[in-house]
């Protein structure tokens, strides 16, 4: 698998509304977050993945499968088998138990009821589920319905996993076991991973790769460190001593203190030209002590600000 998808100038129409404006993107294999604020077009784009709708316009392929045409065909049939989908909202059968709900799952992907009923045994039991697979689902609590939706999109073993807010409505207890277990898809299991999130920690926790998504149009794509711009003027600070004297001095010379958060710890920034020497010449002037000194590059909330805004 040389290339996870390949999109070029995927537009898609509901009516009069645009979802999706000539969305173009090549990916690698790996975990890549699809990061967005709500309406952005992150669930219509992972249901053209699927195959569940065709693009209205442009090309592309998922795994070697050419997209669009008719849901039911073929083609569309073969890449969902490749794909396991969680969706955000509650996909589950009230009436089934969790393995039912699971092995069902199985047998729409294309899998024998016996393999899938074997196959759903697996999944619950690695997911936590081992000793709830036989109560219905409905009595599942939150975080045991989205990690029943998560088996039901891997009971199939897909190279692909496209995953709608798996964290939407967790406790951050919960949150942490689901970002867990997907990162595990990913690095040991050799899952690639399209993580569909509005929450900024959600694809720091988890990503390689990130698609910033706003408006129904890309704005940014590559690994955090890629797209985060590298600032020259901008430095963290950590100071022992006469702070003070040294904050006094440190802004009649043109440095501006953008937050101090009151133990020490500073992040400012500096005029054209400035070198990092003249920070520790000002403090020894002041009998203050320099115990960190770093560059405060932006930060992935930063960029995603700016992405969306900008």
């Amino acid at each position: 698998m040389s290339t996870l998808l390949s999109l070029h100038e995927v537009t898609r129409t509901f009516g009069a509304f645009t979802a999706l404006h000539g969305v173009t993107l090549s990916l690698p294999p790996g975990r890549v977050g699809l990061l967005g604020p709500n309406g952005a077009g992150k669930s219509t784009l992972l249901k053209i993945l699927m195959g569940l709708i065709p693009p209205s316009s442009g090309t592309g392929r998922v795994l070697d499968q050419d997209l669009g045409g008719d849901r039911d065909s073929r083609s569309n049939w073969q890449l969902r088998r490749l794909v396991g989908f969680m969706p955000e909202a509650d996909a589950l059968v009230p009436g089934l138990t969790g393995l039912e709900y699971v092995g069902l799952a199985g047998e729409l992907y294309g899998m024998p009821r016996r393999q899938a009923e074997r196959r759903a045994h697996e999944v619950l039991t690695y997911l936590g589920l081992e000793e709830a697979r036989y109560r219905r689902v409905e009595e599942y609590s939150l975080g045991m319905r989205q990690r029943a939706k998560l088996a039901q999109a891997i009971v199939h073993d897909p190279p692909v996993l496209l995953l709608d807010e798996p964290t939407s409505g967790l406790d951050p207890a919960g949150r942490d076991a689901m970002l867990k277990l997907v990162r595990e898809l990913g690095t040991d299991f050799g899952k690639s991973v399209i993580l569909s999130t509005h929450l900024l920690a959600d694809v720091q926790a988890v990503c390689e790769r990130v698609v910033i998504l706003a408006g129904g149009r890309v704005r940014g794509v590559g690994t955090v460190e890629e797209l985060c711009a590298r600032r020259a003027d901008r430095f963290k600070l950590r100071v022992q001593g006469e702070a003070n004297q040294f904050r006094a001095d440190l802004l009649g010379q043109g440095v501006q203190v953008l937050s101090d958060n009151g133990h020490g710890e500073w992040r400012v920034a500096v005029p054209a030209g400035w070198t990092n020497r003249q920070f520790f010449r000002v403090a020894n002037a002041t009998d203050a002590v320099i115990r960190g000194l770093v560059r405060d590059d932006e930060t992935l909330e930063e960029l995603f600000l700016r992405s969306v805004n900008g």
